[in-house]
């Protein structure tokens, strides 16, 4: 029904819908495609259908989805749990579970939703046939070994050999890329037979070719998207439809309602291009952020920039966790897992040293997208990319002349918001920029 919805909506140009219909159009279907996803989560695991938990930052969708598993995200699902207000009582449970209160939130939060009954405020969390854990993260692991000894599930870790270091990774075609290749094509082969004993079906090498010829449809769009944020003013904030747009490209990727849903957001962001509607009323700078919002408090976080004119014309969550769609993934179908294996190597790689060493995106995308400042949002829970944001900050500073702001709160842990040094910092930073502007006017 949902794609049904979004394929009868013409784009503009082709006997293009009016205007009243395709603006607010994104908003109103990624609303409905993920009360889609929730409900089809929920049916599965009440039938007692498998259900896998995967991660944003490499879900194998393109396997699973040939299998019929639904995919349940944890980050997702524990991010929706603080917007609706309902994580501190899910940390607390973790906590007094005995989880140390320095640990991933997003962790604490679904280990808490997982000892009080599996409600959550969108549905019944489902219990996980299968999990799949690739390295991209330093806690996928450890997260997945507490399923696995909570419901006995089979945990598949796929092991992505990294790139600690700049200039993103080796080259394709080189040996020591071939061999890294190899080895990925071998686990992802691993994957497939253990999709088979715990689905009884057998892969359709057609089917996984239908589904990765959508992704790569969907990564051609998602490029679209975020590259419209290039206007000036920006059409979308980075940080609130942005985040529906990674929500979407994850939960639906290699499916048609997925490709569809990009599709419209696209053409809606150019007719908002067209008539010069931006993001907030009055655009008057254009911001990177480096991190993820507060989730906790974020119509606060947000509000604290856009009261000032600030929009985020871009982020580095919409990259690393958009699944590596940004990464430049085009699939050749005829060779399908090899092909797989390559391109989720060289995302993955790109992935790794962005984590430590995005200094030189950093650059680009300022460059590119117009950018005033970057926002530098430390997260306590969240150690692995807060590391050296505030020497990258110093970095930038020095080397590019680009203004920053670091901050520190948390992805979820509302005792770690103070909202008077959060607001003095951000009009602060401010301040500073319209002094800058107000000198180069000058």
């Amino acid at each position: 029904m949902a794609e049904q919805k979004v394929a009868e909506r013409k784009r503009p140009g082709d006997g293009a819908a009016p205007h009243s219909e395709l603006i607010g159009a994104t908003r109103a279907e990624s609303r409905g495609l993920i009360e889609t996803w929730w409900q089809e989560m929920s049916e599965a695991d009440a039938e007692g259908r498998p259900v896998a938990n995967v991660f944003v930052m490499g879900s194998i969708a393109e396997i699973l989805r040939c299998f019929d598993l639904p995919m349940s995200f944890p980050e997702i699902t524990s991010l929706q749990t603080a917007v609706r207000g309902k994580q501190m009582e899910m940390l607390v449970a973790a906590e007094d579970y005995g989880y140390s209160p320095d640990i991933c939130g997003y962790v604490k939060v679904d280990v808490g939703l997982h000892l009080t009954g599996r409600n959550h405020p969108s549905g019944k969390l489902p219990r996980p046939a299968l999990v799949v854990s690739p390295n991209t993260c330093n806690t996928y692991i450890k997260w997945s070994e507490i399923w696995e000894r909570m419901y006995g599930c089979p945990v598949f870790v796929l092991d992505l050999p990294g790139w600690r270091g700049t200039g993103g990774s080796v080259l394709p075609g080189s040996e020591e890329f071939e061999r890294d290749r190899r080895y990925v094509e071998g686990q992802l082969r691993e994957l497939i037979a253990l999709c088979e004993r715990i689905t009884g079906k057998t892969l359709d090498l057609d089917r996984l070719r239908e589904v990765m010829g959508e992704v790569n449809a969907l990564a051609g769009l998602y490029d679209e998207v975020v590259a419209e944020n290039k206007h000036h003013p920006a059409p979308f904030d980075a940080m609130l439809d942005g985040l529906n747009y990674m929500g979407i490209a994850n939960a639906y990727r290699g499916d048609s309602r997925g490709t569809a849903f990009m599709r419209l957001a696209r053409d809606e962001l150019r007719e908002r291009v067209r008539l010069g509607m931006g993001a907030i009323p009055d655009e008057k700078y254009r911001l990177l952020l480096i991190g993820t919002a507060c989730y906790s408090h974020f119509r606060r976080f947000l509000e604290l920039f856009h009261s000032w004119g600030g929009v985020f014309a871009h982020s580095e969550y919409m990259s690393f966790a958009g699944g590596g769609i940004d990464r430049g993934i085009r699939y050749e179908l005829e060779r399908p897992i090899e092909s797989m294996a390559e391109q989720i190597l060289w995302s993955a790689q790109q992935s790794f040293s962005g984590i430590f060493f995005s200094q030189d995106w950093q650059a680009r995308i300022v460059r590119e997208w117009d950018i005033d400042g970057i926002c530098f949002h430390g997260i306590k829970s969240c150690r692995t990319v807060s590391t050296g944001l505030p020497d990258e900050r110093e970095w930038q500073m020095r080397t590019n002349d680009i203004p920053g702001l670091f901050i520190q709160s948390d992805l979820v842990d509302a005792r770690l918001w103070s909202d008077a040094q959060m607001k003095n910092r951000i009009d602060a930073f401010f301040e500073a920029l319209a002094s800058r502007k107000a000198a180069a006017r000058r």
